[in-house]
């Protein structure tokens, strides 16, 4: 059978064509996934990174909950803009412990890879509660709802912890039973500050001369 002939035989049967488009996909997925599973240096840390503290990672929770990761992306490429912009373009070892990763892709606000220690915790704090108030132009929604909701609502931290260090984070047995006490008197502000103040203090590796953009 000649190729044209094969190509209408495809064309006129529904399943071997339903059939076609699976194996080709397939293909394409493997070639993107299979690497990504088979290459350790992508799921090895960094020498600075560590994983979140409790109050961190419940920010971290808050910030995918309402939706942050939308605007704000958390992946610098390797491109001279971007560098200068917003400091050492990412590593893959700098991700090693977030679940799930938060690259983004759409940049209605600023990247936040390295937003750490960039400005102070009141300045967030206003930030978060009056964006208009620190950004004139800013269109950022108003978030004031979080400071009064205390951080550890759920009292799943420990599951939390526990559930990650299956996973290979290495949550120490000490660090695990202690969560419930880092969150008191915590609320989800003071958790999602704590966690914009985490990024970015890892790229300690990045390439001599790479940290001026910073």
């Amino acid at each position: 059978m000649s190729f044209l002939n094969l190509h209408k035989a495809i064309e006129r049967n529904t399943g071997l064509l339903i059939f076609g488009i699976l194996v080709v996909a397939s293909i394409g997925g493997l070639v993107q996934v299979l690497p990504s599973t088979l290459d350790d240096s992508l799921s090895t840390p960094s020498k600075d990174v560590v994983p979140y503290t409790p109050l961190e990672l419940i920010g971290r929770d808050v910030y995918i909950r309402e939706s942050c990761s939308t605007c704000h992306s958390q992946q610098v490429r390797p491109l001279l803009a971007e560098v200068k912009r917003y400091g050492p373009y990412a590593r893959s070892g700098e991700f090693a412990y977030d679940r799930p990763f938060l690259w983004g892709s759409k940049r209605t606000g600023p990247d936040l890879l390295r937003e750490g220690t960039k400005y102070s915790d009141a300045w967030h704090r206003i930030h978060m509660t009056n964006p208009r108030a620190v950004v004139a132009s800013s269109i950022m929604p108003a978030y004031p709802w979080l400071a009064d909701r205390a951080a550890n609502a759920s009292a799943d931290i420990e599951l939390r912890l526990r559930a990650l260090r299956r996973l290979g984070t290495p949550y120490a047995d000490d660090v695990i039973e202690a969560a419930p006490k880092a969150l008191e008197g915590k609320t989800e502000l003071d958790a999602v500050i704590a966690y914009l103040q985490s990024l970015g203090l890892h790229a300690s590796d990045a390439p001599a001369g790479e940290h001026a953009g910073h």
